[in-house]
């Protein structure tokens, strides 16, 4: 069993990275391996050229950014934990890269990421936090992933590096979402109930 993080900072030892070491020690203390999959900033946009969806190859046609490793991984991990700093007040711009091409690569047409487990954390200096944190839970809302979450919203504070460890409540927040999230993926390994039968759901566009 095995949970990937998304670090979406640009930073390699920032505010998040330290934060997802909290989590890793967690996850880890469950049985459950965990690793840290970190795009930088050098990541190309979505073009919707729509090669995923028409050849079905899981991969995005740019391949020069690791980009295509990151879905790769996240296809056959048990969890995918998205995190990303807070900028003016949404998902950093290079973690919104990856998602956009992951999603469309992987999670429409022939769907990997229906029921895996799913959670998001983000760090901020002041605010932005809530909105931040749930634009990374709509990404997995969309993709039919199970939601986990802590006992509290997964938004830490802190600016500079190290600042964040500071948030004592955030640190536990990000604690709990780490073993909730264990315990969940543990939990859907082991369950003999049946996955629900995909129905079918209509493309509706609001121009014609």
């Amino acid at each position: 069993m095995k949970i990937v993080a998304i670090n979406g900072s640009p930073r390699k030892n920032g505010n998040l990275a330290q934060l997802l070491e909290v989590v890793r020690k967690e996850v880890e203390a469950a049985g459950v391996e965990f690793e840290v999959l970190q795009p930088g900033a050098n990541v190309r946009p979505c073009m919707a050229c729509y090669n995923c969806l028409d050849t079905g190859s899981l991969r995005c046609v740019m391949k020069d950014d690791g980009v295509n490793d990151i879905i790769a991984a996240c296809c056959e991990a048990d969890g995918i934990l998205l995190a990303s700093p807070v900028y003016h007040a949404g998902i950093a711009g290079n973690m919104k890269c990856v998602l956009d091409r992951m999603m469309l690569a992987a999670g429409c047409g022939v769907n990997q990421f229906h029921h895996k487990v799913g959670g998001a954390l983000c760090t901020l200096r002041r605010s932005g936090g809530s909105e931040t944190y749930h634009q990374l839970l709509a990404t997995m809302d969309c993709m039919e992933m199970v939601l986990v979450t802590a006992d509290y919203w997964g938004a830490v504070h802190g600016a500079e590096p190290g600042e964040a460890l500071s948030d004592t409540e955030g640190v536990d927040v990000a604690a709990q979402l780490g073993r909730n999230m264990a315990w969940m993926v543990k939990v859907l390994a082991e369950s003999k109930v049946p996955v629900p039968e995909r129905g079918h759901r209509a493309m509706t566009n609001f121009i014609r």
